[in-house]
């Protein structure tokens, strides 16, 4: 039994175009490094006011570790895709 043209198309149209995909991960890379960077921060200040006598470099080494950590994890999703389908890209692939 041949496929029609409109079953060819909606198979097509189903699964995520790459740069959708690469387009997700800079997404997530990029809320990810505002979020972990507030925290980190947040945290400093936090530190600075309760313990150092409001010096200013806990919230430069707390926004440094927020910062790291999200460039660390945004390295391994990159890094996962270069090698093989990433645990979140296989999942959306499976749902399609």
């Amino acid at each position: 039994m041949a496929a029609t043209t409109s079953e060819i198309i909606q198979r097509k149209t189903q699964r995520p175009a790459s740069e959708d995909l690469l387009s997700e991960k800079w997404d997530k890379c990029l809320s990810n490094l505002v979020v972990k960077s507030a925290l980190g921060a947040g945290f400093g200040i936090i530190f600075s006011i309760l313990l150092f006598k409001r010096r200013a470099w806990p919230v430069s080494f707390g926004l440094g570790i927020g910062a790291g950590r999200s460039y660390a994890e945004c390295d391994q999703e990159f890094k996962g895709a270069a090698g093989g389908v990433t645990k979140a890209v296989g999942e959306r692939l499976q749902r399609s």
